[in-house]
């Protein structure tokens, strides 16, 4: 089994977001992914997409919704309006909410009531499921162990989701004692919401990077709606493995990597990975990354995989110079989107129209991470 993997441009000028296509299987008999749809314009040019190379009537057998930010969900609604899905995935708040309820500050929520506020805050998501059940799709939780196709969720379980629920933007106040209480863990260290309160690492101006100086530091924090991202790990033959990381951040890469070796999941071993949440700095660092993908390799050694990142085209933000880097240090040659169509062909074959990306360069000039 083959596993193709195109990134599609989002958005325009500095709006970033998401809309990967996977096809699976070989030329002659293959399935379709969709993971994340993008903003809502992107979902015309979806459906467009999808016409376009895998003819008039495709048919998306499973569809990921990796988190609920706008920028991967809204373009699903035209998705679902215009092509026939079996299979939806994703996490739906107000029914969730339920396991969440002892973390949020108001105790006064009845079941009734904190799943009614909840929904409130999520048209999109609403819309997107009520889609879905009109179409006749099967509906289904994205936790960890669950498989979708080819590929296995490694990260978030279902006990994460409910701990992450209530410090989401959209939701109630949390209980921060309750959360702190909870203890998640990631590797050695317990999680509590202190990862969540504002980063205080800034970027002011620009420094120099050598090969042997990683400006990229550890201890990144990014959103609870990030770190709830759907991470998948798929495997195929000629021992080829993927990863797609969604918007995950450090902790959620941290779950992946100790799911993945409880289960026997090679880990350094990938031949694509995808960038999260846009090269975002506060989304990965060294230590987790040598974890992933292995050590730090000689400069000028061959690649090793495969990394791509979904960018806008003139965002001055993403994705960082240091985190392009990082992946590059490990063996990693990195293509960004940044207005364009992207696809590792994964042993398909190429279609027309189609022509050879060049990997992005390894950058002596980072920004500065103080």
């Amino acid at each position: 089994m083959h596993c193709e993997v195109e990134f599609l441009p989002v958005g325009s000028g500095s709006k970033a977001g998401d809309a990967i296509v996977v096809r699976y299987g070989d030329a002659a008999d293959y399935h379709l992914i969709l993971v994340d749809g993008g903003h809502a314009e992107t979902g015309d040019n979806i459906v467009a997409h999808l016409k376009k190379q895998f003819g008039p009537f495709p048919v998306l057998e499973h569809v990921v919704l990796t988190h609920s930010d706008a920028d991967h969900a809204s373009g699903l609604r035209t998705v679902l309006s215009e092509i026939p899905v079996r299979n939806l995935w994703m996490h739906i708040p107000w029914l969730l909410a339920e396991g969440s309820r002892h973390l949020f500050s108001d105790k006064r929520w009845t079941p009734e009531g904190l799943k009614a506020a909840v929904k409130a805050e999520y048209g999109t998501i609403s819309e997107i499921y009520d889609l879905a059940v009109e179409a006749g799709c099967n509906i289904f939780f994205p936790f960890q162990g669950a498989d979708i196709g080819p590929f296995r969720v490694c990260s978030p379980k279902r006990a994460t989701y409910n701990y992450l629920l209530p410090q989401f933007e959209k939701t109630p106040d949390p209980d921060q004692g309750a959360i702190e209480a909870a203890h998640i863990w990631i590797g050695k260290e317990s999680l509590t919401h202190k990862i969540f309160e504002a980063a205080k690492a800034a970027l002011q101006g620009w420094t120099e990077e050598t090969w042997d100086n990683e400006r990229l530091k550890d201890g990144g924090i990014t959103s609870a709606s990030n770190e709830s991202s759907v991470v998948l790990y798929g495997a195929f033959e000629n021992n080829a493995r993927v990863l797609l990381t969604g918007d995950t951040g450090v902790s959620g890469l941290w779950w992946t990597a100790s799911y993945a070796e409880s289960v026997g999941l090679p880990l350094q071993q990938f031949t694509f990975v995808q960038i999260p949440h846009h090269g975002s700095r506060r989304n990965v660092g060294p230590t987790v990354l040598t974890k992933l993908l292995g050590e730090k390799q000689p400069e000028g050694a061959a690649y090793r995989f495969s990394a791509y990142v979904s960018a806008p085209k003139d965002d001055a933000k993403h994705p960082r110079r240091m985190v392009l880097n990082a992946f590059k240090r490990r063996g990693g040659l990195i293509i960004a989107t940044q207005g364009g169509s992207k696809v590792h062909w994964g042993g398909f074959p190429a279609r027309p129209g189609y022509s050879v990306a060049e990997g992005l360069p390894f950058y002596t000039q980072v920004e500065e991470y103080t």
